[in-house]
């Protein structure tokens, strides 16, 4: 008796599709995140009914004023129906509505299937971020946000590709971890925003007005012995409910289709697309933890210490967070749910097709200089030893020597007499000169990538003779 259409009725509870989008199992398990997100907007409901606030109607509908908490009563309401409608008809999957509609799959999928335009998408976010951050830090249109992840969240688990990426048990902690770095993104705002604004009117400070000192005994070791109970007993349930992603043996002939490091080194295995290994794995590295402990004594600016504040630190934040925000964890997101088979970058929604084959043809700086002038590249006679090949070498090479110069030892002291003059002068020069050098090899990177999308250029320096490309 041939059991495999029995074992694929069960892996697909009952569909004949092998990868359904919706079963009965997946309308039931979504139910009860419409329930959990029922129950918070439920309690931000009864918050916001507490504070009083008020908006006006429009015109159209007489113009009175309304309580904030009838929007989001009326939205409550609305998550409860849908919760109680995959509860009650899960068992007829193939007849629900509430799915994500192909159109928008196909116009997501176009945005970040491709590295240009994810990025793009990227910068455009973190620039809104930093010029609406006023407007964001509000706890009503944080509060929407966090409900428009939740939701999207949510309605992409009803496509099967998007649930192999996020429900891999090494996956659901970095989808967590979006949540995390994004409240508390929020939360920074938040109180630097509070801070800026008291500031301007005279008043303490948020930390000076609420400095209430406590004990340590008991107040702080209660506090952690709650903390550390609740972590217990959340990574319980987590160990309980999600299996350990653990895999086959690991066998030198059979290799995963991609092989990825974990997620906190994803962000440097995206480098590699775009650095040799020397410089993303070694160098970059070594610059990072080298420039943050750096900061101390370079940094002029002594506000900011001990409070939140964005207006009195601006170019630090802002670059701290283009560093960590679009370089480290959109990295870290590309590699996680985008990185697939054979290192092809596919849509949240897209098949892993082990077939899919990108054509690329990088070239390096000095064939497009060499080529460019109709020229050969110079090469040495087959044989040559090292002191032969080296002027060759260096002939062929030198339009990249000279542009790496250019960039960390000219453009330095441009920098320092237009945009960084302030810097140069409070700083002096060796301040200034380790300041400006870790700015712009941090800004490398996107440098680097949009110099491979448009031009496919591959490095500005290529000696693979002695084992050196940048």
């Amino acid at each position: 008796m041939n059991s495999l259409p029995l074992i694929t009725f069960w892996l697909s509870l009952g569909s004949v599709d092998p990868h359904p989008n919706v079963t009965p199992s997946v309308l039931f398990g979504l139910g009860w995140l419409y329930l959990v997100l029922f129950a918070m907007n439920l309690v931000w409901t009864i918050q916001s009914y507490k504070r009083g606030r008020h908006f006006k109607l429009p015109d159209l509908f007489g113009g009175q004023e309304a309580p904030n908490a009838a929007i989001w009563g009326c939205y409550a309401t609305a998550l409860f129906l849908v919760a109680t409608a995959h509860f009650t008809c899960y068992s007829r999957p193939e007849n629900f509505l509430l799915v994500m509609p192909d159109f928008a799959k196909n116009a997501i999928d176009f945005i970040v299937a491709d590295a240009k335009r994810y990025f793009g998408v990227t910068m455009i976010a973190f620039i809104g971020m930093l010029l609406l951050r006023n407007w964001l830090a509000k706890p009503n249109v944080g509060w929407v946000l966090l409900n428009a992840a939740l939701l999207f969240l949510t309605i992409s688990l009803t496509d099967w590709d998007f649930r192999q990426i996020v429900g891999k048990p090494d996956n659901v902690p970095i989808v967590a971890m979006l949540f995390i770095v994004g409240y508390f993104t929020w939360l920074f705002f938040y109180r630097a925003n509070d801070n800026d604004r008291r500031r301007l009117e005279g008043r303490p400070l948020f930390e000076q007005e609420k400095n209430e000192k406590v004990l340590t005994w008991p107040d702080l070791v209660y506090t952690e012995m709650i903390c550390m109970i609740a972590v217990t007993a959340i990574l319980i349930l987590w160990g309980i409910a999600l299996q350990a992603p653990l895999e086959e043996p690991a066998s030198a002939v059979k290799t995963p289709n991609p092989s990825k490091a974990p997620w906190y080194f994803l962000g440097l295995q995206e480098m590699l697309v775009y650095y040799d290994p020397w410089l993303a794995g070694v160098v970059f590295p070594s610059v990072i933890l080298g420039g943050m402990m750096a900061i101390p004594y370079i940094d002029f600016n002594k506000l900011g210490n001990g409070y939140y504040t964005f207006n009195e630190r601006k170019f630090a934040i802002t670059t701290f967070m283009f560093g960590f925000l679009p370089l480290w964890v959109g990295m870290i997101i590309l590699g996680t749910f985008l990185r697939g088979p054979n290192w092809n970058i596919f849509g949240i929604y897209e098949f892993w097709d082990v077939h899919k084959l990108e054509a690329l043809n990088n070239v390096n700086l000095s064939e497009y200089f060499w080529y460019g002038f109709g020229q050969p590249l110079p090469m040495a006679p087959a044989g040559s030893d090292f002191w032969t090949q080296a002027p060759y070498i260096l002939a062929r090479e030198f339009v990249g020597f000279v542009a790496i110069g250019v960039y960390l030892g000219v453009l330095p002291m441009v920098m320092a007499m237009t945009v960084f003059k302030t810097f140069f002068i409070r700083m002096g020069f060796v301040r200034y000169m380790v300041f400006s050098n870790l700015v712009l090899m941090m800004a490398a990177l996107p440098i680097k990538m949009v110099l491979r999308w448009a031009v496919n250029l591959k490095y500005f320096i290529a000696i693979p003779e002695w084992f050196f490309n940048v």
